[in-house]
């Protein structure tokens, strides 16, 4: 470890016991311990034991009875859970207790199953062809006035939103909520989750929140602390915050947008930008824009991970819907703003705000990377106006089952994140939709109970 005596004198100096960390299983769930600071001092040079059941159960902890990596068959040993040093941030709501994330980077046991493991590979094989990707996470999400507790009394049905009505960019329900919001600003800030912006959505209680670009790595781990923070925060003011992509069918889903650029290591420019071009897009963009579109039917479930997803793909819910491009267009899955040298991006407006920032952002630069490799041609049209209605582009699976399937049968996504990842990351989904397929729902009952 670098500076690694500097490392254990800061860790000595701090003037609490208590040392949060946490790792982040395949669904994006942050899950972590309380430890002592003697037990930290330790794990920094011995790893810390984290049991492997993290990448063994579902989202709601039933274990899975169809993965290799962790199982009844391994007997649940700990794994070894690598502290990243360069994460620490203190949590100005609790305390100001030092925080860590950690990886499995280092565990040959489950390293193949843990996303920011995978992101970090996938990051390096960036760097290495001298490219700096900056990348930036944008989240919608809704807030309620519930609690864990009243939630379930209600058994999840019917939740009382923060505000009421469509007040999209209101500057008056900022003003109103003002406690709420300036604390998400100002703590998210304290946490090193910088925002450039937080609005209001169109929707009872919903936000939108842009944080601020960096190195793809902090970016993930920015984004994946950014949606338990808010969960937090907003539990400090006796409400509940839904990052589902589709809650309700009243209103547009949650997105997770993700803005992307390649800069030169040594130059510092935006390699994406290239003034000579109608469009300022330089033939690197290009490639890079064709690879998406082209990895995309092949790995929509790491953007889609959940049986909810695809709930969220709907014509006229600000949400894409078929494997298409444009200009500034917010109607397509790729959205290329080109304003200048410096703002230059690639928009993938696919992924709702359930996935997991580690897998979407993975997903997103290992496919465009494949694109500058084989030197995709973008053959696909740049759509102008509405691409709802456009019938010519490859429409998006209907549901988790179907994009399931689609992966598992393409050789694709073992060249882009390797066979031992593929395989675990199609089994969680494959039960994912098994958990699904058992159970009477709501709509069910209301439908059938008395008529058939």
């Amino acid at each position: 470890m670098p500076d690694e005596i500097n490392w254990k004198q800061r860790i000595e100096n701090l003037e609490t016991d208590k040392i949060k960390f946490a790792v982040t299983d395949i669904d994006g769930v942050v899950r972590g311990k309380i430890i002592s600071k003697a037990k930290l001092l330790k794990g920094l040079e011995e790893g810390l034991g984290f049991c492997n059941v993290i990448f063994g159960w579902d989202i709601n902890d039933v274990v899975y009875d169809n993965t290799s990596v962790s199982g009844w068959h391994t007997g649940y040993p700990d794994a070894i859970a690598t502290i990243d040093v360069d994460t620490l941030r203190n949590i100005p709501w609790d305390d100001n207790t030092p925080f860590f994330l950690a990886d499995f980077s280092n565990s040959k046991d489950v390293s193949a199953a843990c996303p920011r493991t995978l992101l970090k590979r996938v990051r390096q094989q960036c760097l290495d062809q001298g490219f700096n990707p900056q990348f930036a996470k944008e989240f919608e999400w809704f807030n309620f006035s519930e609690t864990s507790q009243s939630l379930k009394g209600k058994n999840y049905f019917n939740p009382e939103p923060f505000t009421t009505g469509m007040f999209g960019y209101s500057i008056l329900r900022l003003s109103q909520n003002k406690e709420f919001y300036n604390d998400l600003f100002k703590l998210l800030q304290q946490f090193k989750i910088p925002l450039e912006g937080l609005h209001t959505e169109t929707g009872d209680g919903v936000c939108e929140a842009a944080i601020d670009y960096t190195d793809i790595l902090e970016a993930a781990d920015r984004a994946v602390l950014f949606k338990s923070s808010v969960k937090e925060i907003a539990s400090g003011h006796n409400l509940m915050a839904c990052f589902m992509a589709k809650w309700s069918s009243d209103f547009p889903g949650c997105s997770g947008h993700i803005h992307q650029s390649l800069w030169n290591v040594e130059k510092n420019t935006n390699l994406f930008y290239d003034d000579a071009d109608e469009n300022r897009m330089s033939e690197l963009l290009k490639h890079y824009v064709a690879g998406q579109l082209y990895c995309l039917p092949h790995i929509l479930p790491m953007y889609a991970p959940t049986v909810n997803s695809y709930k969220r793909y709907v014509e006229g819910a600000w949400a894409s819907t078929s494997v298409s491009w444009g200009m500034e267009n917010r109607t397509t899955a790729l959205r290329v703003i080109n304003h200048n040298s410096n703002s230059m991006r690639l928009e993938t407006r696919v992924p709702g705000a359930d996935a997991n920032p580690y897998l979407s952002l993975a997903a997103s630069l290992a496919s465009g990377l494949y694109g500058i490799e084989n030197k995709l041609s973008l053959d696909t049209a740049s759509t102008k106006g509405n691409e709802y209605a456009n019938e010519l582009n490859q429409q998006f699976p209907k549901t988790l089952k179907e994009a399931t399937d689609a992966m598992k049968a393409s050789d694709l996504p073992d060249k882009l994140f390797g066979a031992g990842f593929v395989d675990h990351f199609i089994k969680t989904r494959e039960w994912e939709w098994k958990q699904f397929t058992q159970k009477v729902t709501d709509w069910e009952l209301k439908r059938y109970f008395e008529i058939v």
